[in-house]
């Protein structure tokens, strides 16, 4: 493969994760303008959002399916004209229904998109440079994290209408949908897992360990997270711009600590990396919610942040090591159980902060982050990923 085609490629991948993330960290700003737009209460317009997650799990739940009869290239020019058809539908929308069918269009544009990103960074690159692009590529998630937000709320500071903002994000797969024009896709074999390997019990207990893993570090870290807030103004008694403060360091650290793990990974075994890894994140959300001084949460939330970091990546990452070549139906499954955390997030922790408190929410959250690192452990005995990197 040539560098023009490689740097193409790349770049997909890279601006697959910065169109998914604009995608769903711009809820929070536009929600309240949003509600005042359809005349709901915020409690209500919030709901419409599921359909964005629902729409990204259905695609990616499809898409290993789909690629059997459609190519990748063919799949993102097709996202093309859906995101059209989105952006279009927002600004016409003049109801709630049509509002939730064209978002959940856009979550199957957003779906289809970071799957084939995930595939093309997996399956062109191999070894510790593969835990390393992915790194760099999941970091473009947390960069769309830090930029949206702020440039949502200064359209809708000036009196811009919310559609605009998704005007901006259409134009993110504009440009992706340019260079897929002009690059040439990597083959894919749909039969990369033999019989043999199917059949293999220890195969299916990593598969079904990296799945759960994947489930339980995203349900944890974004529950973690979505309550911190809440946490931070009732229990600790801050107001609502440190507890925004504590969120922004997080997702800084986070970023930071994706960017420092591509170069760091390369020099360690993968398994022994996620489960000293989840090992630290555990104990440190556990030192974060029995503290109650501000300026020690900070310090941890920034670190935190920096150790969970690469915990999804490598779980990504020996997922496609699984087998000698990638395989798009194992990257989609980690996705789709990822995805299905995201869904799960206030479907389960609301429940417990109803009957327990959110310290009770806090508390279940660390707990699933002390099962990924039991899991991580157990994969020490059971993972292929040595003999295929």
């Amino acid at each position: 493969m040539n560098k023009k085609n490689l740097l193409g490629l790349t770049i997909i991948g890279f601006l697959s994760y910065f169109l998914t993330g604009a995608m769903i960290v711009v809820t929070g700003i536009v929600i309240h303008n949003l509600a005042q737009y359809f005349h709901l209460s915020i409690a209500k317009m919030s709901n419409a959002f599921t359909f964005l997650n629902a729409g990204i799990l259905v695609a990616i739940f499809l898409n290993s399916r789909i690629t059997q009869c459609i190519s990748l290239k063919k799949q993102i020019i097709m996202g093309f004209f859906l995101i059209i058809i989105s952006v279009l539908g927002f600004i016409q929308s003049n109801n709630l229904m049509l509002f939730c069918s064209n978002m959940f269009i856009l979550g199957i544009v957003g779906g289809i998109t970071m799957s084939i990103g995930t595939f093309l960074i997996t399956n062109i690159y191999s070894g510790k440079e593969r835990t390393s692009k992915l790194l760099i590529t999941d970091s473009f998630f947390s960069m769309s994290g830090m930029i949206f937000p702020v440039l949502a709320s200064y359209l809708l500071s000036h009196k811009i209408l919310w559609y605009w903002i998704y005007i901006i994000i259409s134009i993110i797969y504009f440009i992706i949908f340019l260079i897929t024009l002009n690059v040439k896709f990597p083959k894919i074999n749909n039969n990369i897992i033999n019989q043999q390997t199917i059949e293999s019990k220890k195969y299916k207990i990593n598969i079904f360990i990296l799945c759960c893993s994947a489930l339980c570090y995203i349900l944890g870290q974004l529950g973690f997270i979505s309550w911190v807030p809440e946490y931070t103004t009732q229990n600790i008694k801050q107001d609502i711009q440190s507890a925004g403060n504590l969120v922004s360091n997080f997702w800084m650290s986070y970023m930071f600590g994706m960017w420092c793990f591509s170069y760091i990974l390369t020099f360690f075994d993968l398994q022994k990396s996620i489960t000293v890894l989840s090992g630290i994140s555990t104990f440190l959300m556990y030192l974060f919610i029995h503290n109650t001084y501000l300026p020690i949460l900070k310090i941890i939330i920034i670190f935190l942040g920096f150790f969970s970091s690469a915990i999804y990546t490598i779980i990504i990452t020996l997922t496609s090591l699984q087998t000698q070549q990638p395989s798009q139906k194992l990257i989609n499954n980690v996705l789709m159980f990822g995805t299905i955390g995201t869904l799960l997030t206030f479907i389960i922790t609301g429940p417990v902060v109803s009957t327990m408190g959110i310290y009770g929410a806090l508390i279940f959250c660390n707990i699933l982050y002390g099962i990924v690192f039991i899991l991580s452990g157990i994969l020490k005995f059971t993972s292929n990923h040595k003999k295929n990197l």
